[in-house]
């Protein structure tokens, strides 16, 4: 006689098992402390690590938004105000001041003219506020500095 294989079967994990953050509404964020590490990749044992990765450049949406709501803010305005001004929406306003939008160049106009700015002045903020963001690093080896303030960055409107 033979014997016979229990019922149950025997699972064997192909990877170690993630435990899942908890569940986030849409359209929210998480307090940075809350937000989960970039995976890091890992290096065999008696391996060198991998070099450090070079700093992000700044995002362009990231940089407008900043400007955009820094103003809104030192003219004391609510974003309703600016964005009735603007003929744009509420909503949309709120994800270009916080970087989760692109705007097109109409936008952006508006946006400025209801600040009281020209496109050309928003840009000229944006460009001084991406060279001082990006000054902060230091240059690549046999760059030096050029003497210039622009650095070889000319933003025209």
């Amino acid at each position: 006689m033979s014997e016979q294989a229990p019922n149950e079967a025997r699972v064997i994990p192909l990877r170690r098992a993630v435990q899942r953050p908890a569940a986030v509404r849409p359209g929210t964020t998480r307090p940075p402390s809350e937000r989960p590490a970039p995976a890091r990749p890992s290096t065999a044992p008696g391996t060198a690590a991998p070099p450090a990765a070079a700093p992000r450049e700044p995002l362009w949406r990231d940089l407008v938004g900043d400007v955009l709501r820094r103003e809104r803010l030192a003219q004391e305005r609510t974003l309703k105000d600016v964005a009735d001004a603007a003929r744009i929406s509420m909503p949309y306003l709120s994800e270009v001041e916080r970087g989760r939008k692109e705007a097109s160049s109409e936008v952006l106009a508006a946006a400025a003219r209801a600040l009281g700015l020209g496109l050309g002045d928003l840009l000229t903020l944006v460009q001084t506020e991406l060279t001082r963001v990006t000054s902060r690093r230091v240059p690549p080896s046999g760059r030096g500095r050029t003497g210039s303030p622009y650095d070889g960055l000319c933003l025209a409107a």
